[in-house]
C-alpha cells in the first residue's frame, strides 16, 4: 500500500499536473467571481481539453475548476452583493454588511480560510469515509430526503430578522415560485409562456433578488455617499476572530461532507443548513445578517466541504452527486475509467493519484485565493457610482451567457424589482431564497414518498433517519415558538410600563 501511495505521490508531483491544477483553480476563481458564470459552465467548457490530457491530469483539472469556482463565487458575494453561484448566496447575508463597514478584506480572508479548511476536510473524508458514506447514502430514500428538507426549512425562523411573520411570508413566496414549470408527472403550473414551462432558473432569480435591489436603491434614494468608495479597512484576520469561528468552520465542513455525499443535495443546501445551525448555536446569533464573520465561515466551509464529498458516490457507486460530477463522469468514461466498486479494484493507482492530487489542490486553492484576494479587494476602492453600471452589465451578460435566452434576463430584471419592493417593505430575502432552492427537492421527495406508499403518510416515520429529523424539527420549532412568545411578553411589558 505504502509503495503504491509513494508511486502515486511521485506521479502527481509533476510539472504538468501542478500546472493543470493551478490553472484550473485560478480560472475557476475568476469564473466563479463573475455573476452567472457557474462552476458547471467552467467544467463543461474544459471537458473537450481532457481528450488531449492523461486520465488523472484531466480529472484533476476539472476538480480544480470545481473547487476554484465554488470559492470564487464568494468574492462577488462579499464585494458587490452579487453571489457568483447559488452556493454563495448565504455568504451575501454577512459578507456584504462587512464590506459596507470597511471590513471587505477581513471578510474575504475568512471566506478563503474557511473554504480551504472545508475543502481539506472534505478531501480527507473522501479518502477515509468513501465506502461508509456511500453505503449510508444508499439508505437515504425519498422519505428521508423529505424530512431532511423539512428540517432545513425550519432555519427560516433563524434568518427572518425582526419579524417571523414576514420571514414566513417570504419563504411561502419562494416555495410558490419554485413550483413554476413542469412537475415530476408532466403537468405544467403557472406556465403562462413557453419559456416558463421549464421553470425559473436559480441564477437569474438569485442575482436579481440580491444585486439589482441595491442598484435600484442607489438610483432611487440618491444617498449622499453614493459616489464614494467603500473603505477597505483592516484586511487582517486576527487569531481571536479565527478561533471564534473555528467551531462553525469544522461543523460546516462536516455538514458539507455528509450532505455532499448524498446525491442531489448539493452545496447550496449545505451552505444554508450550516448557516442556520451556526446561527442557532452562536452566542452572537443576533449579529448574523448584520456582518458576522462566523456566518461567512459557516456557509463557505459547508459549500466547499461538498466539493470532495460529491466525489464519494461518484467513485464508490458510479452515481454522480450533482451536475458537475455528472460532467466528470463523462470525463472518466472518456479516459476509459469506469467509476464504481470496480474502479478501486482495476485502477487503484489512478484512485490514489486522484486522492493525492485533490490534497495538493487544497494547498493551491489557498495560494490562488491569497493572490486573487489582493487583486479583487481593490474593487471596494471603486466609487459606487462607477461600479453600479459595471455590476449591472456583468449581471445581464452573465445570465444571458448561460443559455442565450432573453427570458432569463427578463426574470433577472423582474426579480430585481420584486427584491426592491421587498427591501422597501422590510421583507427578508434570505427565507425566500432558501425556500426557492430547497422547494423543488422538498416537493419531489414528498410526492415520490407518497407514491411509493400509495398515499400512506406513515412512510415518513419508518426509518431511524426519518425519526431523527422529525425529532429535530419538533425541537427547533418548539424553541422558535418559545422565543417568539418571550419577545411578545417583553413587548407587552414594555408597552404597559
Amino acid at each position: 500500500m505504502w509503495n503504491d501511495l509513494l508511486f502515486a505521490f511521485e506521479s502527481v508531483a509533476t510539472l504538468a499536473n501542478v500546472l493543470a491544477m493551478g490553472a484550473g483553480i485560478l480560472a475557476g476563481v475568476v469564473i466563479g467571481a463573475i455573476p452567472g458564470m457557474t462552476g458547471t459552465m467552467a467544467v463543461t467548457l474544459a471537458l473537450p481539453f481532457t481528450f488531449y490530457l492523461p486520465p488523472v491530469t484531466s480529472i484533476l483539472l476539472l476538480v480544480a475548476l470545481y473547487k476554484g469556482s465554488t470559492y470564487g463565487a464568494s468574492i462577488s458575494a462579499i464585494l458587490i452583493k452579487t453571489p457568483g453561484t447559488a452556493s454563495a448566496a448565504c455568504t451575501v447575508l454577512d459578507g456584504w454588511p462587512l464590506a459596507q463597514n470597511g471590513k471587505a478584506g477581513k471578510a474575504l480572508n475568512m471566506s478563503l480560510i474557511s473554504s480551504c479548511i472545508g475543502d481539506f476536510l472534505s478531501n480527507i473524508s473522501l479518502i477515509f469515509l468513501a465506502a461508509p458514506l456511500a453505503l449510508l447514502a444508499l439508505r437515504v430514500g425519498p422519505p428521508e430526503y423529505f424530512m431532511l428538507m423539512a428540517f432545513a426549512l425550519t432555519m427560516v425562523a433563524s434568518i427572518s430578522g425582526g419579524s417571523l411573520l414576514l420571514g414566513v411570508v417570504s419563504a411561502c413566496f419562494g416555495l410558490l415560485l419554485a413550483t413554476v414549470g413542469e412537475d415530476m408527472y408532466g403537468s405544467f403550473r403557472f406556465a403562462m409562456t413557453e419559456d416558463m414551462k421549464s421553470g425559473l432558473s436559480v441564477a437569474p432569480v438569485l442575482i436579481g433578488l440580491f444585486a439589482l435591489p441595491e442598484l435600484l436603491r442607489l438610483i432611487v434614494f440618491r444617498e449622499e455617499n453614493h459616489g464614494q468608495a467603500m473603505k477597505l479597512g483592516d484586511n487582517r484576520l486576527t487569531l481571536a476572530e479565527f478561533r471564534g469561528s473555528l467551531k462553525s468552520i469544522v461543523r460546516g465542513s462536516f455538514i458539507g461532507v455528509i450532505l455532499g455525499a448524498i446525491p442531489g443535495i448539493g452545496p447550496s443546501a449545505a451552505a444554508f443548513f450550516s448557516y442556520g445551525e451556526a446561527r442557532r448555536s452562536s452566542p452572537n446569533s443576533e449579529n448574523f445578517g448584520k456582518g458576522e464573520l462566523e456566518g461567512i465561515a459557516a456557509s463557505e466551509s459547508a459549500n466547499n466541504g461538498c466539493c470532495g464529498a460529491t466525489m464519494i458516490p461518484l467513485l464508490a457507486l458510479g452515481v454522480p452527486g450533482d451536475v458537475i460530477t455528472g460532467v466528470m463522469l463523462g470525463a472518466f468514461m472518456i479516459q476509459g475509467l469506469t467509476p464504481g466498486p470496480l474502479l478501486f479494484q482495476n485502477n487503484l493507482n489512478e484512485v490514489y493519484m486522484l486522492f493525492i492530487g485533490m490534497m495538493f489542490s487544497s494547498v493551491l486553492l489557498f495560494g490562488a485565493g491569497k493572490l486573487t484576494v489582493r487583486f479583487f479587494s481593490h474593487i471596494a476602492s471603486i466609487p459606487q457610482v462607477l461600479l453600479s453600471p459595471v455590476v449591472l452589465m456583468l449581471c445581464v451578460y452573465g445570465i444571458y451567457s448561460i443559455s442565450s435566452n432573453m427570458f432569463d434576463v427578463t426574470v433577472l430584471l423582474v426579480m430585481g424589482v420584486v427584491g426592491f419592493i421587498m427591501l422597501l417593505l422590510n421583507i427578508p430575502p434570505a427565507p425566500f431564497l432558501i425556500a426557492f432552492i430547497l422547494g423543488p427537492m422538498f416537493e419531489d421527495n414528498l410526492r415520490r414518498a407518497l407514491a411509493i406508499s400509495r398515499g400512506d403518510p406513515s412512510v415518513f416515520f419508518q426509518s431511524a433517519i426519518s425519526w431523527i429529523f422529525a425529532g429535530l424539527i419538533v425541537f427547533f420549532v418548539g424553541l422558535t415558538i418559545r422565543r417568539e412568545w418571550q419577545k411578545y411578553r417583553e413587548k407587552r411589558a414594555a408597552k404597559n410600563a
